[in-house]
């Protein structure tokens, strides 16, 4: 057997058009354009951590395709294995400044090249064989109804050949829209994880467990902690197999503000992270996916629960002053 020191992680690789003020469409007629899609983000952000990634996808035959693929490539992630196939790369116009999710995102994924993969797309015997991890998002089986039927056996495949499982719990209520709810689908899929990532609403959403609708910026983070350590123990009730469980709390008053920190969970410990704060960010996409990073490195690494969500929530918190998604 080869040595088991490769990530791959899996997802949609995205294109983003950024407005450049409040107003998408302005005087100007300008946007910025960056290379996305929150596998990818994690993807190169472990890769400058020093983890051997490769970012597993597939996408059109065109020159955006290959530049989008030079960037990872410079970013030192494998794309040895990524196919190009199909005909469009999916797009998404951020219709603020700054990353502001308040419904101003505007997807273009309808079919895809992604959208219409296949199983036999890949070789994921031979995909594994050298595989430490593998990291999916709650992006894919909200595509489509085929997608997830697709992610399922993925991760049967991946279980079967020993490989450690990491999910982000990624909710966008815009991708859902072929008649399943996340309640219908994550759980069947979410049994196969080993690290469970995201949020408490999301996994409320998505996997059943309990939640409080009164939170908000204004609960001291003690409280957060003690509500996310008796939904992480309603999640290892329900999928026996998890050996992780890291949430994030990200607030803002205004476009300029952020207050974050996380929380995580093992079967035996509960872990609160230093609290971050910021009124001067300049990019708030891919926060979550360093978060991930952030955490996935650490676990991999053998590190302590508290060690693992303080270097989630740290990367997560110095993306926030980066452009682009990346």
């Amino acid at each position: 057997m080869k040595n088991r020191n490769k990530i791959i992680c899996f997802g949609e690789p995205l294109v983003r058009f950024q407005a450049l003020d409040t107003h998408f469409i302005d005087e100007q007629h300008q946007l910025n354009i960056y290379p996305g899609g929150s596998e990818a983000n994690v993807a190169v952000r472990l890769a400058s951590l020093g983890h051997q990634t490769s970012f597993v996808s597939l996408g059109p035959d065109n020159l955006i395709m290959k530049e989008y693929l030079s960037v990872l490539a410079s970013k030192k992630v494998g794309i040895q294995d990524f196919k190009l196939k199909g005909d469009r790369l999916g797009t998404y116009f951020l219709l603020s400044p700054n990353g502001l999710t308040k419904g101003e995102v505007v997807y273009d994924r309808k079919y895809s090249s992604f959208s219409q993969l296949k199983h036999e797309d890949f070789d994921w015997d031979n995909l594994f064989e050298d595989c430490q991890l593998f990291h999916w998002t709650a992006l894919t089986p909200a595509l489509s109804e085929s997608t997830a039927q697709v992610m399922k056996k993925i991760l049967q495949k991946a279980e079967e050949k020993g490989v450690c499982i990491s999910v982000d719990l990624n909710y966008r209520n815009k991708l859902w829209q072929y008649g399943k709810s996340p309640l219908e689908v994550m759980p069947k899929l979410v049994e196969y994880c080993d690290l469970i990532l995201g949020n408490i609403w999301a996994e409320s959403i998505m996997l059943g467990s309990p939640i409080e609708e009164s939170l908000d910026i204004r609960t001291p983070s003690e409280k957060y902690l003690d509500l996310a350590s008796e939904i992480a123990h309603h999640l290892f009730v329900q999928f026996p197999k998890a050996k992780l469980i890291g949430n994030t709390f990200r607030f803002s008053k205004n476009k300029n503000h952020n207050f974050l920190f996380g929380t995580a969970h093992s079967k035996q410990r509960n872990a609160l992270s230093d609290l971050y704060e910021t009124y001067e960010l300049v990019d708030r996409i891919g926060s979550g996916d360093a978060f991930m990073a952030g955490v996935i490195s650490s676990y991999l690494k053998g590190e302590s629960e508290l060690e693992m969500v303080n270097s989630g929530i740290w990367e997560a918190y110095k993306k926030l002053f980066i452009k682009g998604d990346f």
